[in-house]
């Protein structure tokens, strides 16, 4: 009997694991008969709760963004960018005044393609000066962080599996000398009744009690506390800080706050409009300065109002191209935001409650359905029991 509640303490703790993150999508006949996994299920609660925590405790956008050097990010990508604006000059040209572009002498159209290329880093550095100062304006990290996690549930089971894998363990491991030490109690209990209805009970009470325990003592106490006098004892994920800290910053890093990911944010985001508007700001703008004395001229030749629509169009062609250059960036762009030591060392130095805030949301509120689960197979091991007894 021992051994087998021992079973029963290892197998409910291994499907309880599982049906935090298994299955990602519902399988069954929704909505009530049948199961997705935990995690999967209440993708966005987990990940805003998750999102929040990061995003006030860890990550400060306006800081990190204050790290990149806008002379030296625009020295970085300025041979695609001047490739850009040289396309964008040659397009708007055919385009509005195709008959001029191609009546000028070679030499001509390169002294303009010349003059516009020289302003082009310039007006990079000036816009990044500007997002770096109210980097708020033109980036919502925290939807962009829950976009991500919810788009892709695999990887929220990843972020959660992967900081809580010895957790895991923990909790897996711990069925069987709970399981175990409860059977020793239910053998003296059943030597002395010889009652079949013992067998169900403890099957029932040793799922649901192992499986309770083993989710407390994960994050309790959150301090070192002796018991007895005899063994001091701290929840497992408040032991491990350090290292979680470790593996977490590298999962943010390496596949969620990422170069890519943000350049997303910022171009497609909900703030996506005020960097088009900036851009096209600068853009305009640079076309009226290097217009200069001949701006007159240019206008009497072409009208104002098609003035007007090539300095709009060669706004919005440099919107949609310029900001994929600074994908060319991206090593040193990784280097400067230091993404992953700022979180690791912001980590380190939360208080216990809010460290526990990383891994506490994705088991609180269903916890409940994880012990029932438990209770139940290990109540069915138990009738299992009895009908071997009888027979």
């Amino acid at each position: 009997m021992p051994f087998v509640a021992a079973l029963i303490g290892y197998v409910t703790k291994r499907v309880a694991i599982e049906m935090m993150f298994r299955p990602i999508e519902f399988v069954g006949i929704p909505p009530f008969l049948g199961w997705q996994g935990v995690l999967p299920a209440n993708a966005e609660r987990m990940a805003t709760t998750a999102t929040q925590t990061l995003t006030r405790n860890l990550v400060d956008p306006k800081e990190v963004f204050s790290r990149l050097d806008p002379d030296e990010l625009a020295k970085q990508i300025e041979g695609p960018l001047l490739e850009v604006v040289e396309d964008v000059t040659r397009e708007v040209m055919e385009q509005y005044q195709a008959r001029l572009w191609e009546a000028l002498p070679e030499g001509a159209r390169q002294l303009l393609l010349n003059r516009v290329r020289a302003e082009s880093p310039k007006v990079i550095a000036k816009i990044m000066r500007e997002i770096s100062h109210d980097v708020d304006e033109v980036l919502d990290l925290e939807h962009m962080v829950v976009k991500n996690l919810v788009r892709d549930k695999a990887l929220l089971n990843r972020l959660i599996r992967n900081i809580s894998r010895p957790e895991m363990r923990f909790i897996a491991r711990s069925g069987l000398v709970f399981g175990f030490a409860l059977g020793i109690v239910q053998l003296v209990v059943w030597a002395a009744t010889k009652s079949p209805i013992v067998l169900p009970l403890f099957g029932l009470g040793i799922g649901w009690f192992t499986d309770w325990l083993a989710l407390k003592m994960i994050f309790l106490p959150r301090e070192p506390r002796e018991f007895f006098g005899l063994y001091t004892w701290q929840g497992v994920f408040q032991k491990r800080r350090d290292q979680v800290a470790a593996d977490y910053g590298d999962m943010i890093a390496r596949e969620i706050i990422t170069i890519p990911n943000l350049l997303e944010e910022v171009l497609r985001g909900p703030r996506s409009d005020r960097l088009f508007q900036m851009i096209t700001r600068e853009v305009q703008r640079t076309i009226d300065t290097q217009a200069g004395l001949v701006k007159p001229l240019v206008v009497a030749a072409v009208g104002s109002r098609r003035y007007q629509e090539m300095k709009q169009a060669a706004a919005v062609k440099a919107a949609e191209r310029v900001p994929d250059t600074i994908r060319y960036a991206e090593e040193y762009a990784v280097n400067a935001l230091d993404v992953r030591n700022t979180i690791v060392e912001r980590m380190r130095r939360l208080s216990p409650v809010e460290f526990e805030g990383l891994l506490r949301p994705a088991f609180r509120q269903d916890e409940w359905k994880l012990i029932a689960v438990g209770a139940v197979i290990g109540g069915l091991v138990g009738e299992l029991q009895v009908l071997l007894l009888l027979h």
